[in-house]
């Protein structure tokens, strides 16, 4: 009886921490608000079954209690009970998969709109890359990351002469606007993570991995790295500040372009060379 009660103690006491808990998530604030969605829902259908399971051990402890007068029954199988299980726990798992593949196609459909940014990731730190007025981003290559190209930008492609450097941490974007994120990691593994936009996805060396959202509320959001990548992913951190047009517009003219970068960095060696000589 005792262990009965405790088993409904604790079902009890779980509800109430569900509902009443101190932590919970921040404001969305983009258009992946149906990913709390299936998230609810998952906590419902664990929830019931979690409910269930416990009642059930509460009750099985209570109804078959040791007694002198009882003797055990040896049943090795139940073909009813396991039909019956089998299709509970199929209608579990199609309610927990079902909404979570049709978000997964949304999240991964890119709407043509949508302004490509390309994330950097590198030990331990965010760079970014913005196509210029031609909306394209260039080509880019390992073997050409050097001091003097850190993001490995083929300057004989045409599309990478206007391309827009931020070697920041800190990005900007404009308010509405969707935005395709394609991710690129220089060395290990890595995690690009805006809690706020309920969007994340794994950066890996060798391979873009890319995901969309739409910002929807005017603010400053903190970037992580969810991924354990090394002695500094504590500091791992920078900042997406979501603007109005015009301080988007701002914020965008103050950055360089890559072709301005290697005449910046040619002037700066030819004004060393004139030094030493």
């Amino acid at each position: 009886m005792f262990v009965a009660i405790i088993f409904a103690l604790i079902i009890v006491g779980s509800i109430i921490f569900h509902f009443w808990s101190p932590w919970w998530w921040t404001p969305v604030a983009s258009n992946w608000g149906n990913i709390d969605d299936t998230i609810i829902l998952t906590f419902w259908v664990t929830g019931a079954v979690f409910v269930a399971v416990c009642l059930f051990m509460a009750y099985c402890v209570w109804a078959y209690r040791y007694r002198p007068d009882r003797k055990a029954e040896y049943k090795p199988e139940d073909k009813k009970l396991e039909f019956r299980l089998t299709w509970l726990t199929a209608l579990g798992v199609v309610a927990l998969l079902a909404p979570g593949l049709v978000v997964w196609n949304k999240y991964i459909t890119v709407p043509e709109n949508a302004l490509k940014i390309e994330v950097v990731a590198y030990q331990w730190g965010w760079n970014y890359r913005l196509p210029g007025d031609d909306g394209i981003l260039g080509k880019t290559s390992v073997g050409l990351i050097n001091d003097d190209n850190p993001y490995g930008l083929d300057s004989n492609d045409p599309n990478s002469k206007d391309d827009i450097l931020v070697m920041d941490a800190d990005l900007h974007l404009k308010i509405n606007q969707p935005v395709k994120i394609e991710l690129r990691s220089l060395d290990v593994l890595h995690n690009f993570y805006i809690p706020q936009f309920r969007a994340k996805m794994d950066t890996l060396p060798g391979i873009i991995t890319y995901y969309w959202f739409t910002p929807e509320k005017k603010g400053e959001y903190e970037i992580l790295c969810a991924e354990y990548c090394g002695t500094g992913h504590y500091a791992m951190r920078g900042f997406v500040k979501v603007d109005e047009e015009q301080e988007y517009s701002d914020w965008l003219a103050k950055q360089i372009s890559f072709e301005k970068m290697l005449a910046k960095n040619k002037l700066e060696k030819n004004l060393l060379i004139a030094e030493k000589n």
